[in-house]
């Protein structure tokens, strides 16, 4: 079975909102909404696919040192064996204003407690719980 390690990032700005994008059709788990990122290239860390795979899919600018691992998440679809490496990102005020589907698709910056009302992948679902979590600590 094919294996993917994944980037994934929960982009955060004002310990609130949430950077979330929706999938092609065309794609696996298409019409879906996603945390952003994409796959850890040969001779690659999580924190520098993250950096890429931001640039790329949303145009968000980050830093490494704006990272923190949040969870990994092995997941198993019927066509592919997945693991999800699951970083929260803080991301400062101006640099959300520039984020934007840089590959045409929707994204949305949404209130960490409006995630629910959203469809994501199946594996998605102990990244939603893990952002309840951390927002409930560091608020705390």
């Amino acid at each position: 079975m094919k294996q993917v390690h994944v980037a994934v990032a929960v982009a955060c700005v004002n310990q609130r909102d949430i950077l979330i994008a929706k999938r092609p059709d065309d794609k696996h788990q298409g019409g879906l909404w996603e945390f952003p990122g994409g796959k850890v290239e040969a001779n690659e860390t999580v924190p520098q696919a993250l950096k890429r795979e931001l640039d790329e899919e949303v145009a968000l600018p980050t830093s490494e040192s704006n990272m923190a691992p949040l969870l990994q998440i092995p997941f198993e679809y019927p066509d592919k064996h997945v693991l999800l490496d699951v970083y929260w990102v803080e991301v400062g005020i101006n640099d959300a204003l520039l984020a934007h589907g840089a590959e045409g698709q929707k994204v949305r910056w949404v209130a960490a407690e409006e995630l629910a009302r959203f469809d994501f992948p199946a594996a998605n679902a102990p990244i939603l719980t893990a952002i309840q979590q951390h927002l409930a600590v560091t608020s705390s």
